[in-house]
């Protein structure tokens, strides 16, 4: 299986917090990525936001569908997010658009198999492919990315 968490790109310093819109800049990181995910994301990717503006704003600028999940609203536990990603077992990969710090535990938990959390850019991605290796699953990280180098 794969699994692309992006974290929403820069928005506006408002409130309320889940109305919080894509800022400039921020518009151009979602739009930057986008460009750069869709000729590399498999046909039969599953894209799910979070319902947060900024959220799903970011997943528009892939100009695929998607599905907004409340359950990946900000506050989200890493448990939640790979509930709903069905992690590893999913048979289409999965693209999640949601926030900090549930995407940096959960590239801690799949990296490293611990509490935690790392760090995750605005508008940057972390994608990882689940295989079998004699009987045992295994997480590679692919790749990481940020809008600022692309």
């Amino acid at each position: 299986m794969e699994l692309i968490l992006w974290r929403h790109a820069e928005a506006e310093d408002t409130s309320p917090d889940l109305e919080r819109k894509l800022t400039g800049r921020g518009r151009k990181q979602a739009s930057r990525m986008a460009d750069w995910l869709n000729p590399r994301l498999p046909p039969d990717i599953r894209v799910l936001a979070s319902p947060a503006t900024r959220a799903w704003q970011t997943a528009q600028a892939l100009g695929r569908d998607y599905e907004l999940v409340p359950e990946l609203e900000p506050g989200a536990s890493a448990a939640d997010l790979l509930r709903v990603a069905d992690w590893p077992d999913s048979v289409h990969p999965v693209l999640i658009v949601g926030h900090q710090p549930t995407l940096g535990q959960v590239a801690m938990q799949l990296l490293a198999n611990q509490a935690g959390d790392l760090p995750v850019k605005k508008g940057g991605i972390w994608w990882f492919v689940s295989r079998e290796r004699a009987g045992e699953l295994q997480v590679v990280l692919r790749a990481v990315a940020g809008p600022d180098w692309l």
